[in-house]
This record gives structure tokens, sequence and C-alpha cells, in this order.
């Protein structure tokens, strides 16, 4: 417990963030756009490196234990959550540029509507709005994780991490209800399996 992220993985998720901006402020917004043929092949380069990126970012970050730089001791289920919502983001984030691949490869090949187009953009639609959604939720438990103090926080963000556990009364009450949720999951889940 209370470990900080190698300067490799600090560098990968900082540089990922740069390059998923990136990605959303040059999306394309029409499909005919692709028409410019050296659009269309940049869009390829940048979704191939994208996901190369994605798949290389989640074999080396599965070496790590989820929550591994909690300074307290983290809940069973609190783990399990966080490890969702970690395989959902890579889920998302690898959808994204393989569904941009596909409508690039469809328009390619003269499909520029019809149903296959519509699948592979609705994908690449669900798969963009997914990744705001999980991003959000994901940044939002870093900053409760910082109110807390856990120590997560500084293992990944370079700046406001002088972390030590939040003994502030309502903050202790909060983090003290979530416990008594999780326990209650915990055994909503037991009482299941026997």
């Amino acid at each position: 417990m209370g470990r900080k992220h190698s300067r490799f993985a600090i560098f990968l998720h900082w540089s990922f963030i740069v390059l998923y901006v990136y990605g959303i402020v040059k999306q394309v917004d029409d499909i005919s756009d692709l028409e410019d043929s050296k659009l269309l092949i940049f869009e390829v380069i940048f979704a191939s490196v994208f996901l190369g990126i994605v798949i290389g970012r989640y074999f080396y970050m599965r070496k790590v234990e989820t929550m591994h730089a909690s300074a307290v001791p983290v809940h069973r289920v609190h783990k399990i959550i966080a490890k969702t919502v970690h395989t959902s983001m890579y889920i998302v984030l690898v959808l994204l540029p393989l569904s941009g691949l596909a409508i690039a490869f469809l328009f390619n090949q003269g499909i520029e509507d019809g149903p296959l187009q519509l699948v592979a953009l609705s994908v690449h639609e669900f798969a963009a709005t997914a990744s705001y959604v999980l991003i959000a939720i994901h940044v939002s438990a870093a900053i409760y994780s910082r109110i807390k103090g856990e120590g997560v926080w500084s293992s990944m963000v370079p700046i406001l991490n002088d972390e030590k556990p939040n003994n502030h009364p309502i903050v202790r009450k909060v983090a003290d209800f979530e416990e008594q949720v999780y326990d209650h999951i915990e055994r909503l889940f037991v009482k299941k399996s026997e």
C-alpha cells in the first residue's frame, strides 16, 4: 500500500490524455470529409497509433494491482468497482479507434451509408459517449480519493500530492457511509452465492 506508479506509467497516463483530447478536438464531424484522401490516411494512422497505445497501456498497467497506491485499506467491493471502471474504459477506448477504422475502411470501399456504416458509426458514437462518462467517473473518483487523503491521487498526479488521511468529521462520515454501502453490497453477493 502507498506505492507510487512508475515514471513510465505516469508518462503513459498523461501523454494518453493529450492524445485523447487531441482526438476529440480534431474529430471528423461529417463522414463526407473522408473524401479528402490525406485526411482519410491521417485518420487511419491516428486511429492505429491510438489503438496501439491503448492496448500497450492495458498490458503494461495490467501488472499493477487496482488501488495499489492507497495508504489506507481498500474494501474488496471498492476494488471491484474501480477495476470494472478501468476495464470498461479500456474496452471503449479500444472500440473507439476500431470503429473509426471500420468507418474509414467502409468509406474507402465506397460504402458511405447503409446498415454496415450505420453499425460502425453507432459503435463509434457509443464508444465516444461511454468514454466521456467513464472518464468523468474516473476523474471524480480520483478527486474524491484526494479529498479522503488515501494516497491514490499522489501516485499518478504530479500536483497537490501531499496527501494524508483526512480526519475532518464530514469526510469521515461520508467515508464510513461508503464502507457501509460496500459491506452491504458484499453481504448481498455472499448470500446469493450460498
